[in-house]
């Protein structure tokens, strides 16, 4: 529950929504940054259940909240934020990866860690298996913007390399 704290804080404080935040863990873990969370395929790509557990129960013991916003379609989502420093400065690969996800077009990076998931369980054609999966999300430019969001992942200097795709 504490990697929660770490990653929001290494966010600048606030990290927008619930998939951002499984996506952005996911490849904390791929890249060997995470805390062991374990990873699967659902609808939106990589979901870790131990993750979406601990969303819920590190408000009561530490410096981590959700705050629900209404949408403009309706729907709600979460803001995360925490006043947690982060102990790491602007060149360290954690906060680095954090904040390219933080800043990504959130479908984008859906697309780019499900290709990325595919790619480590084998996968012998991510992109094209995230397109067939995804048809509704892989239009309109946004898989190629996903394709360019995972080359900056890709030139982080990071402990484990990201699968090359």
């Amino acid at each position: 529950m504490e990697e929660l704290v770490r990653i929001v804080s290494a966010a600048d404080g606030e990290i927008v929504g619930r998939t951002r935040l499984q996506k952005t863990a996911f490849l904390l873990e791929l890249a060997g940054l995470g805390s062991g969370y374990e990873f699967k395929y659902k609808h939106y790509g990589p979901f870790s259940e131990e993750l979406a557990s601990a969303v819920d129960l590190a408000p009561l013991l530490f410096d981590f909240h959700e705050d629900q916003k209404r949408s403009g379609w309706g729907g709600t989502y979460s803001v995360f934020t925490s006043d947690a420093a982060y102990e790491g400065d602007e060149a360290d690969p954690y906060k680095q990866l954090v904040s390219v996800a933080k800043r990504a077009n959130p479908i984008a990076l859906e697309l780019a860690a499900t290709a990325a998931y595919l790619a480590s369980v084998g996968d012998d054609d991510p992109w094209g298996e995230t397109e067939r999966r995804k048809p509704e999300k892989a239009v309109g430019g946004k898989l190629e913007q996903a394709k360019e969001l995972y080359g900056r992942f890709k030139k982080l200097q990071l402990p484990e390399a990201l699968p090359d795709i």
